[in-house]
């Protein structure tokens, strides 16, 4: 992709996109745009970016690192035929109560995404 072309997405893909190399919650994406904007037309745009093959929707899973901290990595991705369904609840858009982010959906972008939001020197020139 060139420089031209990540400059054609929407200002919300490109937020989508970010939160994605950020391995955010989908929360963030929500707070990067207009906070009125319908659940269901925010899902509208992310869906057409998993169905480019660009982002994958999973679950927060608990991490432990080798010196036994606790933190969070993506967990199972969350098949795209229910993703309609989980997107559609306006609580899968909003930051836990409770802070507990395990199972919340996290955005993770593909290796196709990395393309997009990885642009080489010579493509950011074109």
């Amino acid at each position: 992709m060139s420089k031209q072309e990540w400059d054609a997405l929407t200002r919300s893909e490109e937020a989508f996109m970010v939160n994605s190399y950020e391995i955010d919650i989908l929360p963030g994406v929500r707070g990067d745009l207009d906070q009125s904007r319908p659940v269901s037309e925010l899902a509208e745009i992310l869906l057409a970016l998993i169905d480019r093959g660009w982002i994958e929707v999973r679950r927060i899973a608990p991490w432990a690192s080798p010196s036994e901290e606790n933190g969070f990595q993506p967990g199972e991705l969350v098949p795209r035929h229910q993703l309609p369904a989980v997107l559609e609840d306006a609580a899968a858009w909003e930051y836990p109560e409770d802070g507990d982010w395990v199972g919340a959906l996290t955005l993770v972008e593909t290796e196709a995404g990395k393309k997009i939001t990885r642009l080489s020197p010579e493509k950011m020139a074109e």
